[in-house]
């Protein structure tokens, strides 16, 4: 499963956010994700993909929490 698919399941299963808005341009803030939300997302992430994602600082859209992810696989 790519990335992106990961990362939008995470989301609507969580957050129930619509999974066409979850696109790579589109804007944590956009989405409407918080900072407890990002806490929980990066959670989910981390088990699902095995990785130990760190600290999201930086990370403003859906494509760099993706390309971040691939970074450390």
């Amino acid at each position: 499963m790519a990335t992106i698919d990961i990362v939008r399941d995470v989301l609507v299963e969580n957050l129930d956010l619509d999974p066409e808005a979850i696109v790579e341009t589109a804007t944590v803030e956009d989405l409407g994700i918080d900072s407890l939300d990002m806490v929980e997302m990066v959670c989910e992430i981390e088990e699902r993909c095995d990785v130990d994602f760190g600290e999201p600082e930086g990370l403003t859209t859906i494509g760099d929490i993706v390309a971040h992810i691939d970074s450390l696989k």
